[in-house]
């Protein structure tokens, strides 16, 4: 997702937002972008989370996410799955 930001001097610029995380696997810190992110979002905050695939290793990582990152992450246009139980 871009964002329009202005500048000391009152221009404008686009950003993508980036976010920063760590590898579970290859303890790797890597920077990804909305598209690579994926939040599940479940009825309790144990069972929300968000998950990527790790840039370094290609591992599939899954980290918790509490309501700060689940705002930040939605924010940002993050692709986001509601968890429910039964039909």
């Amino acid at each position: 997702m871009a964002v329009t930001a202005r500048r000391g001097n009152g221009t404008r610029v686009s950003t993508t937002t980036r976010f920063k995380a760590f590898c579970t696997e290859c303890r790797s810190k890597v920077e990804l972008g909305a598209e690579a992110l994926r939040l599940a979002v479940g009825r309790s905050r144990e069972r929300t989370f968000y998950s990527f695939t790790c840039p370094e290793c290609g591992a599939a990582v899954r980290k918790p996410a509490g309501e700060r990152i689940v705002d930040a992450l939605t924010g940002a246009g993050v692709s986001t799955m509601r968890l429910h139980l039964g039909p």
